[in-house]
């Protein structure tokens, strides 16, 4: 797997603080800018202990995703409040054979995991068979597996991020996809530290929701995100 900042918001923590000030200020555009990183910093985490996340929607990242299955583009593409560009299996064609992602549960069991890439080969072949016979790329496409690999470029707001996160970075949500929502996280924290310095699975400020399927850990999993880095 892996994760590329393609672009974002220019000054992402400043555009934030400027939009939360306007909220509450009198001051016209320009005077807006005139502030300190520090008084940014705090303004920001004042309207985020107030519930006032419209604001991180003026800041937005766009992530180069790579290495990932199509298991984890299906579940991706549910956050519906971004955009997504992905790989087209129609019109891209995998004459030469397909890359694919292993299930650690596959991966430490030696006879499953031969049994496993035995298949993924089959499967290939059959692909390139059905091209052989002139079986265009839209259609042979249909014996491609969920395992196979796909890349994608994905945008989305500091906000619906945040929401990413609470549901992604969970230990309750699906193994590959909470890697990459990790990932995600901890490039961004570089990049825009006081917009996601608090960010993570729900129980970093609160119980857990998950009730009685709770990972049971959740000591840990603070510790685990207070960490990332």
């Amino acid at each position: 797997m892996q994760v590329t900042v393609l672009a974002h918001t220019a000054e992402p923590v400043k555009v934030v603080a400027m939009a939360a000030r306007l909220c509450y200020s009198s001051l016209d555009i320009e005077n807006l800018r005139c502030s300190t990183l520090d008084e940014d910093q705090q303004l920001i985490g004042k309207v985020l202990a107030l519930g006032h996340e419209s604001v991180l929607e003026h800041a937005s990242f766009s992530l180069g995703i790579e290495g990932v299955s199509r298991v984890l583009s299906h579940q991706l593409v549910r956050h519906r409040l971004a955009s997504f560009s992905q790989q087209s299996q129609r019109y891209v064609s995998f004459d030469e054979g397909f890359s694919y992602q292993v299930p650690p549960s596959i991966l430490q069991n030696e006879s499953l995991h031969r049994e496993y890439d035995r298949m993924m080969g089959q499967l290939a072949e059959l692909y390139r068979h059905l091209r052989k016979r002139d079986i265009p790329a839209e259609d042979a496409r249909f014996v491609l597996p969920n395992a196979a690999d796909t890349r994608l470029v994905m945008t989305m707001n500091a906000r619906e991020l945040r929401h990413f996160f609470r549901l992604r970075c969970c230990r309750r949500a699906q193994w590959e996809i909470r890697a990459l929502a990790t990932e995600i996280l901890r490039q961004l924290r570089k990049i825009a530290f006081p917009l996601f310095h608090d960010a993570g699975p729900a129980c970093l400020s609160g119980p857990c929701p998950e009730g009685p399927m709770s990972c049971g850990e959740v000591k840990v999993v603070r510790l685990e995100f207070g960490k990332l880095e």
